[in-house]
């Protein structure tokens, strides 16, 4: 200002001018006037007394004229502030008189201010700020619509102009914008109130788009307008040239859309984000808020580092789906692609060319998208020599946290250095790979466990696949079968090992594999070889069209074939020399012994003289083992009938007791009184009571005698052999017990089981037929047969049978 110009200037001036003045002057008046240097000495107090009072003088008159300025400016500002309040005042009754209110929120106030008649609004009492409370003016689907729109307005800085409906169905208008660094509302009533259409587009929105299209109608750069709902409604003709190098048509009427829908929905005021437009260039989007609308420009951005040679690659990388990252030499991001971005889930506003590589890694590793590495500034450093790569190379697959495998492919970028990053992400490639060789793993291991030599060969006759069964069976060496050999190799190698008739065999298989006729059927047959193997072989025709060879060798099977066959053999010879042996024996052995019997028993009537005793003794024991031996040939026969499945039941009535009877004289016969004695002490007990009996009463009588036979032979002559007849529910039991030698395994064998070839000796000879023939009757009865021990001596039978023998014949026949 220019009261401190004149005392930083003037103020020292005039004490220094006085001082100098008085030192110049001195050595004149020396001169002139004749004074001493004792005089001039003597007047230097009174001149600095002087130079002070003056400068004293001179600095009152300027500090008075400096008050009079300040009282003057004061003057000035205080008029000026009532000006302004007066002009202020005037616009808020001008506002209030207009009809509307305006709420208006800045950096300089705190909370809204309120400008205009609230009883337009709302109800007259009611404090201003009972405007903002919406809900209470407004219906509620309007309040959330004027709620969600203001708030918008400043967040994002989008203006609105709705039209809304009061509770009172009044039509108000709610305009907002941005103003400064803050915001304002404005809310009056329509001109017209109409009940249901919406508010017409407002002029001054149209006015606010008319001067921005003249605005950017005369930018340079490529320039945009949008409405309300993101459409794209105005290009400038730097826009339109743009377009038409990226090869879209664009015209006034229907500009060509250049950016992306991330960017096109991007809001107003948000950071400028880079839009890459291949030939066109590489620019900077910015966005403003323009009438409810949005404007926005493309600013060219000049790439940091960016090598001429490298220029031609941009539109290429951007439209590669593969993830590429361009570095220079200083390590700068000079290019790359959505793909990157996409990759690694960076957010592009974050990404700018420019950046550090090692700032990049950083971020990455600091998100947990890096691999998980124990020295990570050494894992970096390693990555980070791909800058001094003069070919390209493809580093080991990075495994990330979140289980996907990235392959990293480093290429110089050059002459003046810097390095390509092509990013490719081979999880499933990996899985695929792993599942492949899984398979080919279980496939291997099938065809090494197969008993089957197995070979595959391609439609070139050369073998794709074979297993160590196969290398066996034709002595063909495995280093061999490893090299893909052709047919004719194996051939070859088959002939040396099998000089006699290898040659022949590979002759006729190599046919099968040669022949590419689509008609070709499949072939299978038996080989026999010279060495005695023969191989049952098969080719077959795959869908792919190779073809596999099977060969299984069936040497032993073969043989043990031909020879159950020969024993088959053996055994039906037998069988029918047994039916015949059995037809003789019907024949050829009755005649006879009907003779001896007839004798025996002429000879014991004393008809044809008196007999001593000894010869007594022998006419009965020709006539006991006559009876015995017809018992073994009806057992024979019985058996035989048994066996050939034609033995029949004729199931009657029966009386138990008449039955034991007869089993006690068919004994008494087998075996005579000796010396007068008894051979065998047979006791008898039958319950009463017992239930009816039906059943084949011959087949019981032979039971119970080979039964009561056979424990007789067990026991000692004379004795004692008990029988007891039992009933139990619906069946009958018969139950043998004697005092001698437990039943052998033999014995009990013959009763449980047929064997017929026990060589039994003594008292016990014929014994195993008789038992067969009690086990065959009773399980045609349907009964059972149990054997058990009686203590240290003695055995005891137990045969069940059914009370009706009847009823078990007719549910066999069913």
């Amino acid at each position: 200002m220019a009261p401190e110009n004149i005392r930083n200037g003037w103020g020292f001036a005039a004490p220094c001018a006085s001082v100098l003045t008085l030192l110049s002057a001195s050595p004149v008046l020396a001169q002139t006037q004749g004074f001493s240097a004792n005089v001039l000495s003597g007047a230097m107090p009174l001149t600095v007394a002087i130079g002070a009072g003056a400068f004293a003088l001179i600095a009152m008159t300027w500090v008075r004229r400096l008050l009079k300025d300040a009282r003057l400016a004061k003057a000035q500002s205080n008029e000026q502030i009532s000006s302004l309040r007066a002009l202020v005042d005037e616009y808020e009754a001008l506002l209030s008189g207009t009809g509307e209110v305006t709420v208006l929120w800045t950096e300089y106030t705190e909370g809204p201010k309120f400008l205009g008649q609230s009883a337009l609004i709302v109800p007259t009492g009611r404090r201003p700020d009972a405007i903002l409370d919406f809900n209470f003016w407004l219906q509620d689907e309007e309040a959330d619509e004027l709620a969600l729109a203001l708030e918008n307005l400043k967040v994002h800085g989008r203006g609105f102009d709705l039209s809304l409906r009061t509770r009172e169905n009044i039509l108000i208008r709610a305009s907002g914008w941005v103003l400064g660094s803050g915001t304002a509302l404005r809310l009056r009533r329509a001109a017209q109130q109409i009940a249901t259409a919406p508010a017409p587009q407002p002029r001054d929105a149209n006015a606010d788009f008319a001067a921005a299209k003249s605005v950017l109608a005369a930018l340079a750069v490529p320039a945009f307008l949008r409405n309300g709902s993101q459409k794209l409604i105005f290009g400038n003709s730097a826009w339109h040239d743009a377009a038409r190098q990226l090869g879209k048509r664009s015209s006034e009427a229907q500009p060509a859309e250049l950016l992306d829908p991330a960017q096109q929905n991007a809001p107003a005021g948000a950071p400028a984000t880079t839009v890459m437009l291949a030939e066109a260039g590489t620019f900077e989007l910015v966005q403003f808020p323009v009438g409810g609308g949005i404007g926005g420009f493309l600013r060219p951005r000049k790439d940091v580092g960016r090598d001429a040679n490298l220029s031609h690659l941009s539109s290429i990388i951007d439209a590669l789906a593969t993830p590429i990252a361009i570095f220079n030499a200083n390590r700068e991001l000079v290019q790359f692609n959505r793909a990157y971005c996409a990759l690694w889930s960076i957010d592009p506003h974050w990404l700018k060319l420019g950046m550090d590589e090692r700032a990049i890694l950083d971020k990455l590793r600091t998100d947990g998208k890096l691999p998980n590495e124990p020295d990570y500034q050494a894992w970096r450093a390693k990555h980070l020599t791909s800058y001094a790569l003069t070919t390209p190379r493809e580093s080991d697959p990075w495994h990330l946290p979140d289980g996907r495998t990235v392959q990293v492919i480093s290429a110089p970028a050059g002459p003046k250095g810097g390095v390509i990053y092509v990013f490719e992400d081979i999880t499933d490639q990996l899985y695929l790979k792993s599942l492949n060789k899984a398979l080919t793993d279980v496939q291997r291991s099938t065809l090494n466990a197969l008993s089957e030599g197995v070979a595959v060969f391609g439609t070139n006759g050369r073998l794709t696949l074979s297993n160590p069964r196969f290398s066996m069976l034709w002595k063909v060496p495995t280093n061999l079968l490893d090299g893909n050999p052709h047919i004719d190799q194996i051939a070859e190698a088959v002939t040396a090992a099998m000089p006699e008739d290898g040659a022949s065999i590979w002759r006729d298989l190599k046919r099968g594999i040669i022949d590419l006729n689509p008609t070709r059927s499949d072939q299978s047959g038996r080989l026999t070889r010279a060495d005695g193997r023969m191989l049952d072989y098969a080719v077959v025709r795959l869908p792919d069209g190779q073809t596999m060879m099977t060969f299984l060798d069936v040497t032993d099977s073969a043989k043990y074939s031909l020879m159950l066959r020969e024993r088959n053999e053996a055994l039906v010879t037998a069988d029918r020399l047994k039916d015949a042996f059995v037809q003789n024996v019907s024949y050829e052995l009755r005649s006879p012994l009907t003779n001896i019997i007839g004798f025996a028993d002429l000879l014991s009537s004393k008809a044809a003289g008196e007999l001593n005793e000894k010869q007594q003794s022998y006419t009965d024991y020709i006539r006991a083992s006559s009876v015995t031996l017809g018992v073994l040939i009806d057992n024979i026969l019985d058996l035989a009938t048994v066996d050939a499945g034609i033995a029949q039941l004729r199931p009657e009535p029966q009386d138990i007791a008449a039955l034991v009877e007869k089993a006690r004289a068919g004994l008494a016969a087998s075996f005579p009184e000796i010396d007068g004695e008894s051979s065998i002490n047979l006791k008898v007990e039958i319950a009463p009571d017992l239930p009816p009996f039906i059943a084949d009463g011959t087949r019981v009588v032979q039971v119970l005698y080979n039964l009561l036979s056979s424990a007789a032979r067990f026991s000692e002559p004379g004795g004692e052999v008990k029988l007891t007849v039992a009933g139990r529910g619906d069946r009958i039991l018969f139950i043998v017990d004697d005092e001698g030698a437990a039943m052998g395994d033999e014995m009990r064998a013959a009763l449980l089981e047929r064997n017929d070839g026990q060589a039994i000796a003594g008292r016990q000879r014929g014994a195993g037929l008789g038992l067969a023939i009690v086990r065959a009757f009773v399980n045609l009865h349907g009964g059972t047969v149990t054997v058990e021990k009686r203590g240290s001596r003695g055995s005891r039978c137990t045969i069940n049978l059914p009370a009706d023998a009847s009823l078990q014949q007719a549910g066999a026949a069913e």
